[in-house]
């Protein structure tokens, strides 16, 4: 089971992430009471999913539109945004987006390749829930998400930049 940090502190997660490879059917053989589903499955059986007995998160990968959530985003427990790899800073813009333009207050999580370089601004980005790969370390984790004092830039959670709070 992957390492969990949510809100500065680590835990369990009971959610089973589904993996972009699964056919809907075997969604289920689980039997977890909380999944989380990648996009297109939630786009494609979002009747049967919300009409199951189960707790239902989205994981959306950088291709996929937050924009596409904008009516669900009161409804979903839990949103992941996906890091496919270092590179591919996407899920940054993701993440802003369901926090500051949707309005999302759930829990936002990161998966993929989270790594302890970009904690600070994943959380700075509305993110408050990270999945850790196997390799790596909670405790240099939960200290990087405060490895700055400050930000320049306006973020999620002080709207204004630095040069409009002096």
């Amino acid at each position: 089971m992957p390492k969990l940090i949510k809100d500065g502190a680590i835990t369990d997660s009971s959610w089973h992430t589904v993996s972009s490879q699964t056919v809907y059917e075997d969604a289920f053989a689980t039997k977890a009471e909380q999944l989380l589903v990648p996009f297109n499955m939630w786009q494609e059986h979002k009747a049967e999913l919300k009409a199951s007995d189960l707790e239902i998160g989205v994981w959306l990968d950088s291709e996929d539109d937050p924009y596409e959530l904008s009516h669900e985003v009161g409804n979903l427990p839990l949103i992941a945004v996906n890091f496919p790899i270092f590179r591919d800073g996407r899920a940054f813009s993701s993440a802003a987006i369901l926090r500051q333009r949707l309005g999302y207050t759930g829990e936002l999580r990161a998966i993929g390749d989270v790594l302890c370089d970009q904690a600070f601004y994943m959380k700075k980005c509305g993110i408050n829930s990270f999945e850790l790969p196997d390799s790596g370390d909670a405790d240099d984790f939960i200290r990087a998400l405060s490895d700055f004092t400050d930000s320049y830039q306006s973020t999620v959670e002080i709207p204004d930049p630095l040069f409009r709070r002096r």
